[in-house]
């Protein structure tokens, strides 16, 4: 039985901001939530980096074994550029940007994970986070000083431990699980799941409606909500590919998406959409600067290059 995922990207500024510094993309075996910060264009650029290297891996090539290293070597590029950029727009010194990723080959889930955007799944109508807030308020969560009920309402609760700001030592969780028919995965911003309650994230999710409509009303709920931040979500469902044809034409939502050449870019094949997309980002060519990064972060890990911090719900 050949698995498929059946998804829908959207993203809103949000009731507060004048501009969206987060970026989705969501397409037949990516997944990818990247939250900017660092004020407007700084945290565009930022999110929009991290969706222009990691679309590449949006492909059939992957075996399960090697997904997770390659989650790994795209976000070490793209935090090798955001780096760059920084120090030759010193405007833009500060700047960086959570990202959440699933790459999927064939009935597994390689995870990658870095910030306070999460993934969660919702499975026989129980829905677990897959993914662990790298924040301050997660920090006091887990020291026993406060509860998770505290937290959703500490004044401290948006600053983030653990961002790509182009520094080697902004590494990702990686994990791995299986992926079973039924399963459903939303992956979002903290302008949901730091305004929508988890329990009425988990009736939305389990509604039964496609991922479209699910999406939208989960966005919806968060500017019920008073989300001032930007807000952006992924549903994805796990589908037997034979029983129900599923998108192919991946969506770019948010900051990634300003570009006039973005919509060209989705309907050409993966590899020529890499290509159309990462130029029409304001992104270089990679550079043998940018390779001899990524490998120089990759060698100074003091273990194995994805024994890092295994994300704890996988377990």
């Amino acid at each position: 039985m050949s698995h498929a995922l059946h998804y829908a990207a959207r993203s809103d500024v949000g009731l507060v901001r004048s501009e969206n510094q987060d970026s989705a993309y969501a397409g037949p075996h990516l997944l990818v939530v990247a939250d900017g910060m660092g004020g407007h264009a700084g945290g565009d650029i930022a999110s929009s980096t991290a969706i222009g290297y990691l679309v590449e891996l949006d492909d059939e090539s992957h075996s399960a074994n090697e997904s997770g290293d390659e989650l790994f070597q795209a976000i070490a590029k793209a935090n090798a550029e955001i780096g760059r950029i920084a120090v030759d727009r010193p405007e833009l010194q500060g700047m960086g940007t959570t990202v959440t990723a699933l790459l999927r080959s064939r009935h597994t889930l390689a995870i990658a994970h870095i910030g306070d955007s999460r993934a969660y799944l919702l499975r026989g109508g129980t829905l677990s986070q897959m993914t662990t807030d790298h924040s301050f308020v997660q920090t006091l969560i887990d020291s026993g000083r406060i509860t998770a009920e505290e937290a959703s309402s500490h004044p401290q609760r948006s600053l983030v431990t653990r961002v790509l700001t182009g520094n080697a030592n902004d590494r990702p969780d990686l994990g791995a699980r299986e992926a079973y028919l039924g399963d459903r995965y939303l992956l979002c911003s903290d302008g949901l799941s730091g305004f929508v309650a988890p329990d009425t994230i988990a009736e939305i999710l389990g509604s039964g409606d496609p991922p479209a409509a699910t999406a939208d009303r989960l966005v919806e709920l968060a500017l019920r909500a008073g989300a001032p931040d930007n807000v952006t979500v992924i549903v994805a469902d796990v589908v037997d590919v034979n029983a129900q044809q599923p998108p192919i034409s991946p969506q770019i939502v948010g900051a990634a998406a300003q570009s006039p050449d973005g919509t060209r870019a989705l309907r050409e094949t993966p590899a020529a959409k890499a290509a159309a997309l990462r130029p029409a980002l304001g992104l270089e060519e990679e550079s043998e600067h940018i390779e001899r990064l990524a490998l120089a972060e990759e060698g100074t890990s003091s273990g194995p290059r994805r024994a890092i911090r295994l994300i704890g719900a996988l377990a």
